[in-house]
């Protein structure tokens, strides 16, 4: 098979396991996912392979796929925000921090909302209210009805007052 068929095929696996894993489906979506990446390897394969991971709460397994989208595409931030969010998912707060901050200055993102609300809810956590609002406040910049982030800033607001 030549490359460009083998590309062609990879991004219609991705697209139908991606489908498969907004239903719940997540074992054909893993399998579809994996099907994908011996066909051709990208960064949001692996990345979105992590994520159903996640969703089982396979979190090493979750944060080893994005470790491998890194590799492919040190550019694409969602694999750093990932890790970042399935380490505050393992309790490790603190070591979540520098992944989320390599988020922030990934120059290909889908989403850059996502690694500012993250940040704040390590420094809340942390007791660190001021940073916590300051992200909360820069993912707010970016997509203002981020309902996450509202809700995650006047939550720790009214615990403040």
């Amino acid at each position: 098979m030549s490359d460009e068929l083998n590309k062609e095929q990879a991004l219609i696996l991705v697209d139908r396991a991606y489908r498969h894993h907004m239903k719940g489906e997540y074992g054909l979506a893993i399998f579809l996912f994996k099907r994908s990446l011996t066909l051709w390897s990208t960064a949001e394969a692996h990345t979105y392979l992590g994520w159903t991971y996640s969703m089982l709460n396979r979190y090493e397994m979750a944060i080893a796929c994005c470790k491998e989208a890194i590799e492919v595409d040190p550019t694409f931030g969602n694999p750093y925000n990932d890790i970042g969010a399935y380490m505050i998912e393992l309790d490790q707060w603190e070591e979540a921090i520098p992944w989320l901050e390599k988020a922030l200055t990934a120059t290909r993102y889908d989403s850059p909302q996502f690694p500012h609300l993250n940040l704040g809810r390590a420094y809340e956590h942390l007791g660190r209210y001021r940073m916590a609002l300051l992200y909360f406040d820069q993912a707010l910049e970016i997509d203002p009805y981020f309902q996450a982030a509202i809700w995650a800033k006047y939550q720790l607001l009214s615990r403040l007052n």
